[in-house]
């Protein structure tokens, strides 16, 4: 029961430090990195964005590796948490948002719709500052009307 409280935990504490890090360190000194996700170059299916996908997944590999390793089964739910929240971030945000692969059409839930419009007032912004809508799996309640 302890193991699943530290999924859930580490899933959605991810959801906090994805915030973080796109408000403070993506629109901050590696805006190089995520820039081309803002104005993306029609030309090219990859993006230097994509360089996060490796940043963020490293701790999830390495704690799903010594939770494993060293029998540590706590280690191992927080890093099975994080890779978890990566997934759906995948899912959501490259997947259904952006398209970048031709999975799933629209959709009729409200949430999905919410974070759609949320991430669109996001991208309104071409440039590093005065962002809005950091986050990925909250969404604000002005969003599902």
């Amino acid at each position: 029961m302890i193991n699943l409280l530290i999924y859930i935990g580490s899933f959605v504490g991810m959801e906090l430090i994805a915030w973080f890090t796109h408000k403070y360190i993506m629109h901050g000194f590696l805006w190089k990195w995520h820039k081309d996700h803002h104005v993306p170059n029609p030309k090219s299916h990859l993006q230097k964005n994509d360089y996060f996908f490796l940043v963020f997944a490293s701790p999830g590999i390495l704690t799903i590796f010594l939770g494993t390793y060293m029998e540590m089964a706590y280690m191992l739910a927080v890093g099975l948490g994080i890779t978890s929240y990566g997934f759906a971030y995948f899912v959501i945000h490259d997947v259904f948002i952006h398209r970048r692969l031709k999975w799933f059409r629209s959709s009729r839930f409200s949430y999905l719709k919410a974070i759609t419009r949320a991430h669109k007032v996001h991208h309104k912004k071409m440039y590093k500052t005065d962002g809005e809508c950091f986050g990925m799996l909250w969404v604000s309640s002005k969003y599902l009307k």
